[in-house]
């Protein structure tokens, strides 16, 4: 049972980055007419999303997003001792993603960096990996890179996916200090469900040819996508979301024995609007502390918790503030943390 829990270890600064192409979803009609497209749209929340340019990778999302953070907060650049980059959205597939940042942001080059490669739940994993770090020693500072641009991933003939995934990168500084308090981690993983959000091709298992880059009509209803392109069980998804989540979500709070009236606010992945209503209504949660961006930047993956406290929390994180996140998608893995934030840093959303 993955029950952890940190002491004085936390967020100190939080920044994002977006691509400044904004794609207005009820005008994305290059291959559904506008009755199709008002019919998912309507459904999933997502009206506008933000795309990457061709040139454009996560990296460059997140070095946009952490010069900001540095810059912000004045971070003595020697003090980063530790670099996580994640992403299922890399440059290469080598080298490490992280490694290219290090460099490109003039890290010292006794600083460790690494990638994690998850998807929804990732920014809390990555968070649990930061912790865990700092709190074993001889680490002063951690920045925290996770970006992804999906657009890329998934089909724009397949209305299943087409209209709710976007991209975007955040920083995130994590460090010791006494006035973070106590945190709270639960992470899972359930790797039976693996080919419920899947790209089945392009790997090392079945690797790119002629053949897997051919799109194809896939089902009944006429959607088309190539086996490189992103594929989504949403049925078997949502019934994994609304059974597994609000069981992880009240495990953690009877493990770390705060009340859930304690919490500020409760930032959920952005799957969609339906999901996320369902999961706010079936946790009896207040609508004014469940933020969401779903509508402005679409499902941006593992981005989501961390875009949406930038975007929606902004300076109310300034004071002392308890958070609930909840992360959970494609592995399929899900995760929920309570952490206290304390005179956060939040810097403005770059659009790049």
């Amino acid at each position: 049972m993955a029950l952890l829990t940190f002491k004085n270890v936390g967020i100190s600064g939080l920044t994002a980055a977006v691509p400044g192409q904004v794609i207005d979803n009820y005008s994305h009609d290059q291959f559904f007419t506008r009755d199709e497209i008002r019919e998912v749209v309507d459904k999933i929340g997502v009206k506008q999303r933000r795309f990457a340019g061709p040139d454009v990778c996560s990296s460059d999302l997140c070095f946009a997003a952490a010069e900001e953070l540095i810059n912000g907060m004045s971070i003595d650049r020697r003090e980063i001792d530790l670099l996580i980059f994640i992403s299922q959205t890399p440059d290469y597939r080598m080298p490490a993603t992280s490694v290219l940042l290090q460099e490109r942001l003039r890290l010292n080059s006794d600083t460790i960096a690494f990638d994690v490669n998850l998807g929804c739940s990732a920014f809390l994993y990555g968070l649990t990996v930061a912790y865990s770090m700092l709190i074993a020693g001889g680490l002063r500072k951690v920045l925290i890179l996770d970006g992804e641009t999906r657009s890329k991933v998934y089909s724009q003939r397949d209305r299943k996916t087409a209209f709710l995934f976007g991209d975007g990168g955040v920083a995130a500084l994590v460090e010791r200090d006494e006035r973070f308090g106590e945190s709270w981690f639960s992470l899972n993983s359930d790797g039976s469900r693996a080919d419920l959000i899947k790209v089945p091709a392009g790997g090392y298992r079945k690797m790119s040819s002629s053949e897997t880059v051919i799109e194809k009509i896939v089902d009944e209803y006429g959607n088309i996508r190539s086996e490189e392109h992103g594929y989504m069980n949403g049925a078997d998804v949502f019934n994994f979301v609304i059974r597994e989540v609000p069981r992880d979500f009240n495990r953690l709070l009877e493990f770390s024995g705060v009340g859930i009236n304690a919490i500020d606010y409760f930032v959920f992945h952005q799957a969609n609007s339906y999901i996320n209503g369902y999961l706010a209504k079936k946790l009896k949660l207040p609508e004014e502390k469940v933020p969401s961006t779903i509508e402005k930047f679409g499902n941006t993956s593992s981005v989501s918790i961390p875009l949406t406290m930038v975007s929606e929390l902004g300076n109310d994180l300034a004071g002392h503030k308890r958070i609930m996140m909840s992360g959970f998608g494609v592995g399929l893995t899900w995760g929920t943390a309570i952490v206290d934030l304390d005179k956060c840093y939040i810097g403005k959303i770059v659009e790049i």
